[in-house]
């Protein structure tokens, strides 16, 4: 294995320092962040993943990684290696009290200020400081650097849904530890196949009113807005997650009996058949409800394990990005006359998609969701 440029070995002291700034409530955004920033590459994770997760660009990861280990090399202190170097320049045109009552405003729902607005924009930022005579006057360059010293983003929104699964930890871990080949606590067989299973309902079928219009030069690709609805169908998928294969089959609608067939499908042929066992990924919807699909699939199929995810836990079944792929390679836009044009697109893709697939690269642990509910309570 090629060894990082900067190596990052941490005592188990500095470890506990580290985990202390990342968590503490008064730690500034920029110094928490840094802290992971040094804790996940002594790990292991990558540059690109610790940007992505962190919403930064990879060349501030790499520029902390290396004045890290620049700093500790001279004797400074786990916290010292992480602030900000002394910067020359003129002092600061806003006293801290003007600076934080800027940041508070940011930080405020505009509804709460009875405004009339669902986020704040940086102009209107500006207005409401101004307006409010918290200070006399500022430019939108200095409102934009000092919020951004906080990674402070007003206008950026971002849905989430806290887990309320009572067993969330429990379910999703069983899952992440298949992922990693392991149930139990004990290493998968060789005779052992992982699926992750779900469906694609309420696919709807559109005709477009005039032709769809391939790119030429200078233009893109263009598609009739207005279309006439041809009905909907269903596509139901299994992804063997070891080999990346996907089995799939397109019906009106779903339920327990077409998802029946689906699993009549895999179970009928080889290696699945002769599996020792056959572990199903799947949520908890009516075709496959916990309280009654374990027993029904496991009397047609003896070797089967029906695994359920948590609620409200579909990012966690690898069939969710073949089916992100599936929409937007063969589904987007759609112009398609009739069902069963749209079922041979499917099934023709799927086809097309079996004949490289590989597995994809699941990086996230057991270890990985705790730390990310630890940040959230």
């Amino acid at each position: 294995m090629k060894p990082y440029k900067y190596h990052i070995c941490l005592s188990g002291k500095d470890k506990q320092i580290l985990r202390a700034l990342k968590r503490a409530g008064k730690t500034e955004r920029r110094v928490a962040d840094r802290a992971r920033i040094i804790l996940w590459t002594e790990a292991g994770m990558a540059v690109d993943e610790i940007a992505c997760r962190l919403e930064i660009h990879r060349s501030t990861v790499i520029n902390w990684r290396r004045w890290y280990l620049e700093r500790r090399a001279v004797g400074l202190s786990v916290q010292e290696s992480l602030q900000d170097r002394p910067r020359s320049g003129r002092p600061s045109k806003f006293t801290p009290l003007e600076i934080t009552q800027i940041k508070a405003i940011a930080c405020e729902q505009p509804a709460r200020l009875e405004l009339p607005l669902s986020r704040f924009s940086l102009k209107d930022v500006l207005d409401w400081v101004i307006g409010a005579e918290i200070v006399s006057e500022i430019s939108i360059s200095s409102l934009w650097r000092l919020l951004h010293q906080d990674a402070i983003r007003p206008w950026y929104y971002r849905a989430w849904l806290f887990p309320r699964d009572p067993q969330f930890v429990e379910k999703a871990g069983r899952v992440l530890e298949l992922y990693q080949g392991r149930w139990e606590g004990k290493p998968l067989g060789p005779q052992d196949r992982v699926l992750c299973a779900d469906e694609k309902s309420g696919l709807q079928v559109l005709a477009r009113k005039h032709p769809t219009l391939p790119p030429i030069p200078g233009q893109p690709g263009r598609y009739e807005f207005e279309y006439e609805r041809k009905g909907t169908v269903a596509y139901l998928a299994a992804l063997d997650v070891f080999s990346g294969r996907v089995f799939g089959r397109v019906d009106d609608t779903v339920g327990v009996l077409p998802f029946g067939k689906l699993v009549d499908l895999v179970m009928r042929q080889a290696p699945y058949r002769d599996a020792d066992r056959v572990f199903w990924i799947v949520d908890g919807g009516p075709s496959h409800h916990p309280n009654t699909s374990p027993a029904r699939l496991q009397a047609a199929y003896a070797n089967i394990t029906i695994v359920h995810l948590p609620t409200h836990a579909s990012w966690l079944n690898q069939i969710e990005i073949y089916f992100s792929i599936l929409t937007r390679k063969a589904l987007t836009p759609m112009d398609l006359p009739h069902k069963q044009a749209v079922k041979e697109r499917i099934l023709g893709f799927q086809e097309r998609y079996n004949r490289t697939a590989k597995p994809f690269r699941w990086n996230f642990t057991r270890d990985d969701l705790l730390e990310r509910l630890e940040a959230l309570s």
